[in-house]
């Protein structure tokens, strides 16, 4: 079993979902968790019932990432891992890209995950207020390796953060600041984004229902089945734990082999 005793995490979007369960998780393998989100109320919940601290953390804003950083570090004592969970998808043809919603999937998944490198590195590197060296987990998707219609540019900002991934994990190293950079890359899970996807591309016409839309992914996934959280916050806590400790700068596939 995953052992983190005596490690402190900070993970975003961590008040529902993917976030949710990979909070858990953590604070099951025995880390004091810092729960972030902008739901404030749900995010508190969810800390409270961890034991954990919650963060108020706007990940598109640099400010709130420097404010949301320190305060982790202050409540938990240190950081030793991060976690860059949030984000969003808004499905659309090729076609009908509203440039607003291609706006909020840049900012929430790109740029919100270089801001979380950025202070994430800036904290464990030997002289941050951290300065313990650490691990930092982006979360990709499946869509980053496959041409799944309907989401053009959300695969396009998951590659993205695959690509951010491999460059900081190759500057952590050169710089010597001690900190492993890898991304996992999620299947199709039945949470509220999930279950929104299969919705939307069926109200697309791009299958006939949302149930086969389901029964597509399934059909493309060896393993037979949809993800669960508890897959996806496994692999976390892995990659985060001293099994992993000479895994750096990949992606990780967590998705049944739909992506081989």
């Amino acid at each position: 079993m995953t052992d983190l005793s005596g490690r402190t995490a900070l993970v975003t979007g961590g008040a529902q979902g993917l976030g949710e369960g990979m909070a858990r998780a953590l604070a099951a393998a025995g880390a004091k968790v810092a729960v972030a989100d902008v739901k404030d109320g749900e995010g508190t919940k969810v800390a409270e019932s961890i034991g954990g601290t919650f963060v108020h953390l706007d990940v598109t804003d640099d400010a709130s990432w420097e404010a949301g950083a320190a305060a982790a570090v202050d409540a938990l004592g240190g950081l030793d891992i991060l976690v860059n969970n949030a984000g969003v998808e808004i499905t659309s043809l090729v076609t009908e890209l509203d440039p607003n919603d291609v706006k909020k999937m840049l900012e929430v998944n790109v740029l919100g995950t270089a801001l979380g490198l950025k202070h994430g590195l800036r904290t464990m590197r030997p002289d941050g207020a951290a300065g313990n060296g650490g691990v930092i987990i982006n979360v990709a998707s499946v869509a980053a390796t496959i041409a799944f219609p309907g989401i053009s540019v959300y695969s396009a900002t998951k590659s993205a953060v695959d690509r951010l991934t491999r460059v900081a994990a190759m500057e952590s190293g050169k710089l010597g600041y001690g900190v492993r950079i890898n991304c996992i890359y999620p299947g199709l899970v039945p949470t509220e984004m999930g279950v929104g996807l299969a919705v939307d591309t069926a109200n697309l016409g791009l299958f006939e229902s949302p149930d086969a839309a389901v029964a597509g992914v399934v059909d493309l996934t060896p393993s037979g089945r949809l993800g669960t959280v508890e897959d996806m916050a496994d692999a976390v806590a892995f990659l985060a734990s001293d099994q992993a400790k000479f895994i750096n700068g990949v992606g990780l596939p967590v998705d049944g082999g739909m992506g081989m």
